[in-house]
């Protein structure tokens, strides 16, 4: 733990010696995968052929997973200013002001390709990695949520039992990689989504976001400054893994790719607690100046972005790097993605401060190097200079590329075929089909995942997994009893983005802050994940340039700018690439936590209102039928997929959001759900389960066309909300006053009975009990056939 304060004596240049020892070939330069082009920049802003180690370090840098080269050109057309952000994109997290002093720092990263080569690992270092971004900021983090996407697992899927195994693995990986590292760490974890799809067999999604609470005037940044003084070095000590995996993370997946489990980092959460403790008392000594994460690129981009912040360089010296394993090389070291470590900038003359916290929680703090007033990165190993880089080549100059922009129109009907509408003219079991969409993958309960994790840990959890949106408390704020609290929301559904790109992330950002909106919440702020495809595929930006403007458009007009996130592409595998799935993270706030409106029913004899868009209508049968393609029901019961999405206007949803913000406030509520997959035949069904309160709904509105449009379609801005006779009446006159907004008072709860009239007849009639237990059930069953399967075998 004691400080080495001098570095090495530095060479004039980097010897020719050095570089002989490797020559760069064409072989080379793919194992980096850096073009000839590229490869060509690199030598002009050297003006020499690159070392070794120099070649690493812009292999990284330079890595679509770092340097966003395919997408910058396009995020800059997302809003990222309000005036609650206090720090948008640029740094670890976006940040927003809540209010009485407190500050909110977020943000959502992908771990995509890690936890496909090792599930557990790879989903552990993903909720790292993210926790990082937020202490970094000097943010104590208070919640995390997960958004992850699999390849089926039911027997009964149309895939290999090779697949169908390897789709088990990686769910049971995933989810107790998240669950071992955020309960170690001691973060609640508020849920999320989980999603399957065919598509993502071979290449699953892991978002994993966070969020934390800082003092306004206690927030870090990642920028060095103050020429002489110290860069430390503190965390755990440097080993092999992790190598190249940012360059991993920017490839498609190949024959071979999962013998790259060296790539993947391994993740220590008890660490993580001791650095997160030592990292928060260290900077409230005042020593600190500037402090990053080694995240993705390790050493390199930690170093390098700190210093091109700052306007200034960093000289390092890899001999006082502490390591876990001998014999490393420079490149091993400024390559390494070895996790809980961090980089940070003390005030000249106060290291020993540092020292001291850092030794008191067991950890490692080392001098490595001093800030330079000549804006490069330098990196001494032994004597030897090996590598000596402008800091804006890595950074500002890294390349950005404008590719070409085709067109997308998914390769499927836009009519429902002719056999569907046969089976749409026949009489049907309408129970039978709500127990079938109960039961499947997109809509069975996930309590299997989320009982894993440590919902209450901190005692700030308001409402947890299971509602439409987590919301914890701010301890501190508002008054007491009555603390100001924020929301959370995840939420994207591939499926239409596969369809209509641009529709679907807006209907993604309108649905995620719907759901904030239902607990009482104001959104105010969001972050994105957009996980697409191999970018040099014209098809494949056309998907990520329309999302881009559908998220836009869609933020914009509900007030919550982009304040950071997270661009991951080249989600293929052998060639076969995931439907376009940005997802997205909605931040809200609520003044008084203590009026957060729960998703579920509360009891029986309550009013059943839906409210929901006024003039939003299809123009004909033949639009309503192609927006049914697209739902639940036509993938679940039908088993097809066709046609469009849903219609959605921003003018509508605001007004909604506004109402329901607006009824929280007042206490009218008992209860409010947005209706999304399965339509309202699944939100009433799912908003009983907890409570074991039915409905009897027999007051449809005329203007439905059949069954299928009242029960099963999945219409935008819309919800249920249910309240007693006295709220009623103070209801129906409050959304009287929005043009946009109609409220239908359908029906009421019940103590079991569920029953759905619809022109006169019971279309669907069973007890709430029995309607739970197969969406009870499913998920876990699934999982548990494939385990009992392969005892027997």
């Amino acid at each position: 733990m004691k400080p080495e304060t001098s570095l090495a004596p530095r060479p004039a240049s980097i010897t020719p010696e050095l570089l002989a020892q490797h020559s760069i070939t064409p072989e080379l330069l793919a194992q980096h995968s850096i073009t000839p082009e590229e490869y060509a920049r690199i030598e002009a802003a050297l003006g020499r052929t690159p070392s070794l180690t120099e070649l690493g370090i812009y292999s990284v840098m330079w890595s679509e997973h770092c340097s966003y080269k395919s997408s910058r050109v396009h995020l800059k057309r997302l809003p990222t200013e309000s005036p609650r952000v206090v720090q948008g994109p640029g740094e670890n997290a976006g940040i927003i002001d809540v209010g009485d002093g407190w500050a909110c720092a977020f943000k959502i990263e992908s771990h995509n390709h890690p936890s496909y080569i090792e599930p557990f690992q790879g989903a552990a270092t993903g909720v790292g990695g993210i926790l990082r971004d937020i202490f970094t900021m000097g943010a104590r983090p208070l919640a995390v949520m997960d958004s992850l996407r699999f390849g089926p697992i039911d027997k009964d899927s149309e895939i290999s039992s090779e697949v169908l195994h390897k789709n088990h693995s990686i769910v049971e990986g995933v989810v107790h990689g998240i669950a071992a590292y955020g309960n170690c760490f001691g973060v609640p974890n508020l849920g999320g989504e989980t999603k399957f799809e065919p598509c993502y067999s071979g290449n699953p999604l892991v978002n994993a976001f966070a969020l934390g609470l800082v003092r306004r005037d206690e927030i870090f940044y990642a920028k060095a400054t103050g020429i002489g003084n110290p860069v430390i070095y503190v965390g755990a000590k440097t080993g092999r893994d992790g190598i190249h995996g940012a360059t991993m993370a920017s490839e498609e997946f190949k024959e071979g790719s999962e013998q790259k489990r060296p790539n993947v980092q391994v993740g220590d959460p008890f660490m993580e607690k001791l650095l997160l403790e030592a990292c928060i008392e260290a900077m409230r000594t005042g020593a600190i100046v500037g402090i990053q994460d080694m995240g993705a690129a390790g050493l390199t981009s930690s170093s390098c972005e700190m210093g091109a912040r700052g306007g200034v360089g960093l000289e390092m010296n890899l001999d006082q790097i502490p390591q876990r394993e001998t014999g490393m090389t420079a490149y091993e070291m400024m390559l390494s993605e070895s996790q809980e470590r961090m980089l940070l900038v003390a005030e000249k003359g106060r290291e020993q401060e540092i020292f001291d916290v850092f030794t008191k929680w067991g950890l490692d703090a080392t001098i490595v190097g001093t800030v330079i007033a000549e804006p490069r990165l330098r990196i001494l190993h032994r004597g030897e200079l090996e590598a000596d880089i402008p800091n804006q080549s890595l950074t500002d100059d890294a390349p950005r590329y404008h590719r070409p922009i085709g067109t997308w129109k998914a390769p499927v009907p836009l009519d429902p075929p002719a056999e569907v509408l046969e089976v749409l003219k026949q009489p049907r079991d309408y129970t039978a089909d709500l127990k079938k969409l109960l039961a499947s993958s997109n809509i069975s309960s996930k309590r299997w995942v989320y009982e894993q994790y440590d919902s209450m840990v901190q005692t700030n959890t308001a409402q947890g997994p299971g509602g439409e949106a987590g919301v914890m408390r701010i301890k501190g704020s508002g008054t007491p009893g009555h603390e100001r609290g924020l929301a959370m929301a995840l939420d994207g559904n591939s499926r239409w983005c596969y369809l209509d790109p641009k529709q679907g992330a807006k209907l993604a950002v309108a649905e995620a802050a719907r759901k904030v909106a239902c607990t009482g919440a104001t959104p105010v702020a969001a972050t994105n994940c957009l996980n697409f495809g191999n970018p040099e595929k014209p098809e494949i930006m056309a998907q990520l340039s329309s999302a881009i403007d559908g998220l836009a458009e869609a933020c914009t007009a509900l007030g919550t700018p982009i304040t950071g996130g997270n661009v991951s592409l080249y989600n293929e595998t052998k060639g076969e690439g995931i439907y376009p799935t940005p997802v997205i993270g909605i931040v809200g706030v609520i003044d008084d936590v203590t009026k957060t409106v729960s998703a579920n029913f509360q009891q029986a004899d309550d009013h059943i209102l839906l409210i929901r868009p006024n003039f939003l209508r299809y123009a004909n049968e033949q639009q309503r039928l192609s927006a049914f393609g697209s739902s639940e029901y036509a993938k679940v019961v039908l088993n097809k997929l066709w046609g469009t999405v849903p219609m959605l206007d921003l003018g509508d949803e605001a007004a909604l959001q506004k109402v329901l913000i607006r009824l929280a406030a007042e206490e009218l509520l008992h209860s409010a759900c947005d209706i999304s997959d399965g339509g309202l035949a699944v939100t009433l069904a799912e908003a009983g389960f907890v409570h074991g309160i039915g409905v009897h709904v027999a007051s449809f509105q005329p203007d439905y066309a059949d069954v299928f449009d009242a029960c099963f379609s999945e219409t935008s801005s819309s919800i249920v909300i249910t309240c007693d006779t006295e709220s009623r009446k103070k209801i129906e006159k409050i959304i009287d006053e929005y043009d946009e907004l109609y409220c239908d008072p359908i029906g009421t709860t019940t103590s079991d009975r569920f029953e759905l009239i619809f022109d006169n007849k019971i279309v669907i009639h069973s007890t709430i009990a029995d309607l739970k237990q197969p969406w009870s059930t499913a998920l876990k069953s699934s999982l548990h056939d494939q385990t009992a399967n392969e005892v027997l075998a």
